[in-house]
């Protein structure tokens, strides 16, 4: 329910501030005071359009600000963790400010949102109800919801159960499509990867196998270069027939041998003289050894090159490296065993989208059965609530329309859509369609006293919905108003006595001059005061005895019909 409303320069309001109560209040007043100002100023608060040009004149912008409070566990909380709005408190503040440059500043809680999370938010606060907005209830794409709403737990399930089966028709149907549309790609693309995977495998690389071939490949190329620098080493170390430099330095180490004993520095140049001699042994050794080993194969190269040849061409498809190649195998491997799979399942796709959908028409037929059976109650409901506003002759209608076959919406089978019939022979026409508002505003009344149970709102504003009706249809409305706000929190704009007298709280909306502009006011009426208003809205202006015992009569059978 809204508790506060703070509204600061909107249209003809400099500032008000006024505290609601639980169920109906009533809000009266001469024309042209802002009545319906304040009531748009909590349709702006619940996200509705609004503009620069609401800013009264003179202002730099537009504030509103609203406080309520609703039950633990309801939509809007759930919705408030959605958009991640903190609410320990239970208590939830929408504020608003609209500047003449143009922004428009949204928040709740504190926090900063958008205008359509501000609207989505409100939607589940306050359901404004005017004489000619009447919005919800003649849209026809709500229709089918009001109904359910009105069905409740019996027919949660069976559709909780149709939109799941619903959503994996979708996605079967799109895959059978995709399927079908792209089958020679689809073919393409395995053949593209088998191929790929066939060469990688059939190359039976080895991780280091291209250093290796390189090596030898080099060692091959370079054979004679090679086979003349060992020989012409091993010459040039072990000499001709005649003393070799090995000798000469054998002989060199066995003469420092002599006197090392004689002086540290001639047993230091005894010692490398030694080192060198057995290094140059050793290596001599393995020059030759070497120099055995040289053989050229012509074949052996051929073989390389082509091995080599193979390896750089995988390099330059699948990666830098061999490295890079198999990790390039890993993926395309994976990929082809994903799709090879995708493409069995494909294989059955059709039987599998056949199956789904005779599961989802059975769910939709249980569906359109239940709502059948609740519809042809909804219509007596409705047709009780219209006798009780004395239209008894006009007939309420729940009008299905089976969509095509193969036809499916997230909802059912068909749609749904709300038919009036206001005189008899007339015939049935859309709701939407209906002309006359005294007739309009009964009829909205009439659905609404049956919705808004169901709809979960806990603050619902009628601004002024009884034009146009008088005598025993207004005594009637504003009974009807009456107990709907028993159970939820009514605000009620009005020009009817007959239904200013059966609020629990009356509100004087009026307007002063001053300081050569006009600025709004709002009152809370005591008894003698709504005595008084009541006197004015029954006689005008002139207020006389007889009015104001008739207004103080008409408050006292308003609370004996309530409480009585």
């Amino acid at each position: 329910m809204l508790q506060e409303l703070n509204i600061k320069n909107l249209a003809i309001i400099d500032h008000i501030e006024v505290n609601f109560e639980n169920h109906m209040t009533v809000l009266t007043g001469e024309t042209g005071a802002g009545k319906s100002i304040v009531m748009d100023a909590i349709g702006l608060l619940a996200g509705g359009r609004g503009s620069k040009s609401l800013i009264r004149t003179g202002a730099d912008k537009l504030v509103l600000q609203g406080q309520f409070v609703f039950p633990a566990g309801g939509l809007t909380y759930r919705l408030l963790d959605e958009i991640g709005v903190d609410h320990e408190d239970g208590s939830v503040i929408l504020q608003r400010e609209i500047t003449q440059n143009g922004r428009n500043l949204c928040r709740i809680n504190g926090m900063l949102v958008n205008t359509n999370t501000l609207k989505r938010v409100g939607q589940t606060i306050v359901d404004i109800e005017g004489q000619h907005d009447h919005q919800e209830l003649l849209r026809p794409e709500r229709h089918l919801h009001l109904l359910d709403e009105f069905i409740g737990s019996p027919i949660k399930q069976v559709l909780e159960h149709y939109q799941e089966r619903y959503r994996r028709f979708k996605k079967l149907k799109r895959l059978v499509e995709d399927k079908n549309s792209n089958q020679q790609q689809w073919a393409q693309h395995i053949d593209m990867l088998q191929f790929q995977v066939n060469e990688i495998a059939a190359a039976n690389l080895q991780l280091t196998e291209e250093d290796e071939l390189v090596r030898e490949r080099d060692q091959l190329l370079n054979h004679q270069k090679i086979s003349d620098a060992l020989k012409g080493s091993f010459i040039h170390i072990n000499g001709d027939d005649t003393l070799s430099p090995i000798d000469m330095i054998g002989d060199a180490m066995n003469s420092m041998q002599s006197i090392e004993q004689y002086d540290e520095s001639y047993h230091a140049i005894s010692a490398d003289i030694q080192n060198a001699y057995y290094a140059l042994q050793d290596a001599s050794n393995q020059i030759s050894h070497q120099s055995d080993l040289q053989e050229f194969d012509e074949n052996r190269l051929a073989e390389i090159e082509e091995r080599l040849d193979l390896i750089y061409q995988l390099k330059r498809k699948y990666g830098d490296s061999i490295e890079k190649i198999f990790q390039y195998y890993d993926q395309i491997s994976r990929e082809l065993k994903q799709t090879e799979a995708d493409q069995s399942d494909s294989n059955d796709l059709d039987n599998q989208l056949a199956t789904v959908e005779n599961e989802l028409k059975q769910l939709g037929e249980q569906l359109s059965r239940i709502r059948h059976q609740a519809a042809i109650k909804l219509e007596k409901a409705i047709h009780q609530q219209l006798a009780d506003l004395y239209m008894a002759q006009t007939r309420f209608e729940v009008n299905f329309k089976p969509l095509p076959a193969h036809h499916y919406t997230s909802n059912g089978i068909e749609t749904v859509e709300f038919y009036i019939q206001t005189n008899p022979g007339e015939g049935f026409h859309e709701l939407a369609k209906i002309a006359s508002g005294g007739e309009l505003s009964r009829i909205m009344l009439a659905l609404k006293t049956i919705f808004v149970s169901s709809q979960g709102i806990t603050s619902i504003i009628f601004d002024e919905v009884d034009t146009g009706v008088s005598g025993r249809v207004a005594q009637a409305m504003a009974e009807k108003i009456s107990a709907i706000a028993e159970t939820e929190q009514v605000l009620c704009i009005t020009h009817l006595p007959q239904v200013a007298a059966i609020g629990d709280h009356h509100y004087f909306i009026g307007k002063q001059v001053v300081k050569d502009r006009t600025k709004t006011t709002i009152k809370k009426l005591d008894h003698d005061q709504q005595v008084t208003e009541l006197s004015r809205m029954l006689a005008g202006k002139k207020v006389t005895k007889l009015t104001l015992e008739h207004a103080s009569e008409m408050l006292k059978m308003a609370s004996e019909k309530k409480h009585g």
